[in-house]
């Protein structure tokens, strides 16, 4: 019999990962390369791990996710949130300490949009006085 899959979506900005957790001793893996290559900086590297370190499930569950659309810091947020979603679902005991620590929280952050007359969203084009 294959080991339980326990399955969770994240968002952040415009990125969405799709994270499916399983017994196993702590692997992560994003977009089928290991999660320090695909990351590249240790903030994220933290970040994507903290809530299984908050738990003290580090080496329990291997993580498999699939992240589209955003950047790099925009995936890992949602990783983060993919496997916080996948661990209350594997155990719904786990939803006050998740709570507690604000993992089940979307950021709900994203890029404003470019306004007509302004070059950015908000920024005005250059004023020449002479």
């Amino acid at each position: 019999m294959a080991a339980k899959l326990s399955y969770g979506t994240g968002r952040r900005k415009s990125a969405i990962a799709r994270v499916w957790i399983k017994p196993g001793e702590g692997k992560i893996t994003i977009n089928d390369k290991d999660f320090k290559d695909f990351l590249g900086r240790p903030v994220l590297e933290i970040l994507v791990k903290s809530p299984l370190v908050a738990l003290g499930m580090e080496d329990r569950f291997d993580v498999v996710a699939k992240t589209r659309g955003g950047g790099i810091s925009g995936a890992a947020g949602a990783v983060r949130l993919g496997i916080s979603r996948a661990l209350l679902e594997e155990d719904e005991t786990l939803r006050q300490p998740l709570r507690a620590g604000g993992f089940l929280t979307r950021d709900p952050r994203v890029k404003e949009r470019k306004k007509y007359g302004r070059k950015k969203a908000r920024r005005g084009f250059q004023f020449v006085k002479r």
